[in-house]
């Protein structure tokens, strides 16, 4: 087995599936052009057709034996109409694969001085998230607006650890569904450079005792989300619609910084507000007692 084998056969997995999410119609085909159809979507010997290569070249890049060309794999984005970031997660796996296995990077903590400026964030929940959506630092609104992430242990401070395996996330997010489908989508998008990491693959084997991760990662969705909105009902303030924003680290690229906000004005800027002055005071009382 080649060293690009683990890039190509997840892009072949890859468009298996979104070939299953094109129906023969979106394209302008007959619904039976090849006799009685057996599977969802198109076929390979249509998705083939369609992109003007031979069946058994199509045939080898689904099945993560061939790389397919620069040229190939853009008419196969625009046969398979993937979105922008679908397409990106295709062109990086192809990439990938034509590069020599790069030394896995190690995780490093956050610089003192990245930790101070989430520390100097009163009115705003921030945190870093690592590679695979680890945890590695937060500010103390993050964990009054989240959960108290001193107090896990290490290997539960993940994102998708959280929003599948603790009830409290699950029940705080009004919207929990459409965050486990970002969750996953994200995780997917951001293994595109190593697919079968050893420790990715730990973190999904872990994840995957879950019916609902099993179902969402099978269905090999990618996004790349830097911004959004989540909607939440907290214990303490009630609920709450807070914006989010991610940003990168250059100092460390596995890094990028998450920050919530509420518009000023709203009832959720000021629960907000209330839910920092809760956890000021609440700071306060254990600084007193130890």
């Amino acid at each position: 087995m080649t060293e690009k084998a683990p890039h190509l056969r997840e892009l072949g997995a890859f468009l298996r599936a979104r070939r299953a999410d094109v129906t023969p119609a979106q394209v302008g085909l007959p619904e039976r052009g090849f006799g009685p159809r057996r599977v969802p979507g198109l076929r390979r010997e249509e998705v083939a057709d369609l992109a003007a290569i031979s069946h058994d070249y199509y045939t080898r890049v689904e099945q993560g034996r061939l790389a397919p060309s620069e040229s190939v794999l853009e008419v196969l984005i625009r046969v398979l109409s993937l979105d922008d970031d679908q397409a990106e997660y295709a062109r990086e796996l192809a990439r990938q694969s034509q590069r020599r296995a790069s030394p896995r990077r190690t995780a490093r903590p956050v610089r003192p001085q990245v930790q101070r400026i989430l520390d100097q964030l009163i009115e705003t929940p921030a945190l870093v998230f690592g590679r695979h959506l680890d945890i590695v630092a937060w500010n103390d609104l993050a964990a009054a607006l989240l959960t108290d992430f001193g107090t896990l242990p290490p290997a539960q401070r993940n994102y998708a650890v959280l929003v599948f395996t603790d009830p409290a996330i699950r029940e705080l997010y009004t919207d929990w569904d459409s965050v486990a489908r970002t969750v996953v989508a994200v995780l997917r998008m951001a293994a595109a450079d190593s697919p079968h990491d050893p420790r990715l693959a730990a973190l999904v084997d872990r994840l995957s005792a879950d019916e609902d991760f099993r179902a969402l990662w099978a269905a090999r969705r990618v996004a790349r989300q830097q911004f959004g909105t989540k909607r939440l009902h907290h214990p303490v303030v009630g609920d709450l619609t807070l914006d989010w924003d991610s940003f990168r680290y250059d100092g460390d690229p596995d890094q990028q910084l998450v920050m919530w906000s509420a518009e000023p004005g709203t009832a959720s800027h000021d629960r907000l507000r209330i839910l920092a002055s809760w956890s000021m005071n609440d700071a306060h009382r254990a600084d007193s007692r130890s």
